[in-house]
């Protein structure tokens, strides 16, 4: 087990944000609602300009022994990667976890996670499935689990995976994603944490490949994230701005430079990028393959285009309420 510093809080908990003044208090209290009450915040601000900065410090200043407000120098908008470097480096816990400042925590999620890290001396990180949380918008929306896979079915469900199993699960099937992650914090600061080129899309990816292929991890069968579907995301708007395809070109470039210096030998994985890298390098190909998921993708893509341009009127109203 990690010794922990004298009096620290079992887990550190941190949320990064810009500009999140609409949902940041949200993401605050669902900490706050944790029934696993031995923890620490920390909240990272790059650079907002909405309000949030306050939220956060009156957050601090309610709660000083167990929240603290962290920034860049000068306050500067440094990306996502260099803001949870910074809640990683100022962390005390035994355990680190990451809150995106839209998404929310059921009340369960640390108690769950740190009782199976407490058990499982051998495993480095826990994560369950994500859910994709629409209903706090629109009652008549579902929620749905995620990151499993495309049929919704985990092979390791259940269990420990030794590395790198979960890379090549990672790279081959977009729909694996490793989400809502408790880690030793000596293994998320391993090799340098997150890579501060990688300052949006593909920031969490590029640190779950690196932590993946050194780290031992359990998969639980249970979703205690929610993670908010919502039209000012960083996915989303990169999507509708057709930009996906370039940063995942981008991310898949970095794995394979990163495989080639690191030292570590996994030919499985190597073979998984290749086919993810042929994948993205000729999607007309990879359509031909899978037509249904190919059509149900642009289907919703499509209708994700409609949401947007239907909401331009709110959004402007809500920009000039904040301005």
């Amino acid at each position: 087990m990690d010794p922990a510093v004298p009096s620290a809080p079992v887990a550190s908990a941190i949320i990064i944000f810009l500009d999140e003044a609409e949902f940041l208090s949200e993401a605050i209290d669902s900490v706050l609602a944790q029934s696993h009450t031995d923890w620490e915040l920390l909240l990272v601000d790059d650079g907002s300009t909405d309000g949030s900065t306050e939220i956060a410090e009156s957050y601090a200043r309610q709660h000083p022994d167990r929240i603290r407000c962290l920034a860049h120098p000068d306050r500067e908008n440094r990306g996502m990667s260099a803001s949870r470097n910074l809640g990683l480096r100022e962390a005390t816990g035994r355990y680190v976890t990451y809150l995106d400042g839209d998404d929310v925590w059921l009340a369960t999620k640390l108690e769950e996670q740190i009782a199976i890290l407490e058990e499982l001396d051998e495993v480095d990180a826990v994560y369950g499935p994500l859910t994709r949380w629409r209903t706090w918008a629109d009652p008549e929306a579902e929620e749905s689990v995620f990151g499993f896979g495309r049929d919704g079915q985990h092979p390791y469900v259940g269990s420990g995976v030794e590395a790198p199993k979960l890379v090549s699960l990672f790279l081959e099937d977009v729909y694996f994603i490793p989400g809502g992650l408790l880690m030793r914090r000596k293994a998320a600061a391993r090799d340098g944490g997150f890579e501060e080129e990688f300052t949006g899309m593909y920031e969490d990816a590029v640190f779950l490949v690196k932590l993946l292929l050194r780290s031992s991890v359990f998969v639980s069968s249970h979703s205690t994230y929610l993670y908010r579907m919502h039209p000012e995301s960083c996915t989303h708007v990169a999507g509708l701005k057709g930009e996906e395809s370039a940063a995942e070109r981008r991310y898949l470039h970095w794995i394979e430079e990163y495989l080639a210096g690191s030292g570590v030998n996994a030919p499985e994985v190597r073979r998984s990028l290749r086919r993810a890298s042929f994948r993205v390098r000729y999607p007309a190909i990879e359509a031909l393959r899978r037509p249904r998921r190919t059509l149900r993708r642009a289907r919703a893509r499509a209708q994700s285009l409609a949401r947007w341009a239907a909401s331009a009127p709110e959004r402007s109203a809500s920009a000039l309420r904040k301005s």
